[in-house]
């Protein structure tokens, strides 16, 4: 199931002033209830945990699902979403998570899921804006986001690895706010 649609029309009404989203709790609702209204035919669920669909948690990035749309006759799942909306500043690492929400959805992806989405929103222009070296070039410079990707601060200790290639864009939600949609699977 592919929800760019439904994504980009969330947004626009985020953007016209029509829904208020203010951090990551309120986006993570606001866009789970359009999705509801939305989409037929579907249940939409919040942090799921993995188990749920039973899969092994040892073996995932993470263990909650934010968003995830499954068939309500068959159960069949059809869509997760992670999502993210820093408001603390900490840029490198907030990228670092974006990374590891991407790795998580290759993961989820691979488990069965027909498609995952990281939707990430920020009102700080050093997310979308700056130097563009090393993990900022992911999200600053047009960079491909794959490979072993190493965490930038503290000591470094710990990579994600990106099975694919997915490049990020920041496109205008309104006023310095905007959004980067990253589509996982097919």
């Amino acid at each position: 199931m592919q929800l760019d649609r439904q994504i980009e029309d969330f947004l626009k009404e985020v953007g016209s002033g029509a829904v208020e989203i203010y951090n990551e709790f309120s986006l993570q609702h606001e866009l789970g209830i359009f999705l509801r209204n939305q989409l037929g035919g579907c249940k939409v669920q919040f942090e799921r945990n993995v188990s749920h669909f039973k899969l092994q948690k040892a073996a995932l990035e993470k263990k909650e699902i934010d968003i995830t749309v499954t068939s309500v006759d068959s159960g069949e799942r059809l869509s997760a979403i992670e999502l993210k909306y820093p408001r603390n500043g900490q840029v490198p690492e907030s990228m670092f998570s974006f990374c590891k929400d991407i790795a998580f959805l290759e993961q989820l992806v691979s488990s069965g899921f027909q498609s995952a989405y990281f939707l990430a929103i920020a009102d700080d222009q050093l997310f979308y804006s700056g130097n563009c070296s090393g993990i900022y070039g992911h999200f600053r410079g047009g960079n491909p986001i794959t490979g072993k990707i190493t965490k930038p601060t503290g000591s470094k200790d710990k990579q994600v690895s990106i099975m694919g290639s997915y490049t990020a864009s920041w496109l205008p939600v309104s006023g310095n706010k905007k959004f980067c949609l990253v589509r996982v699977g097919s």
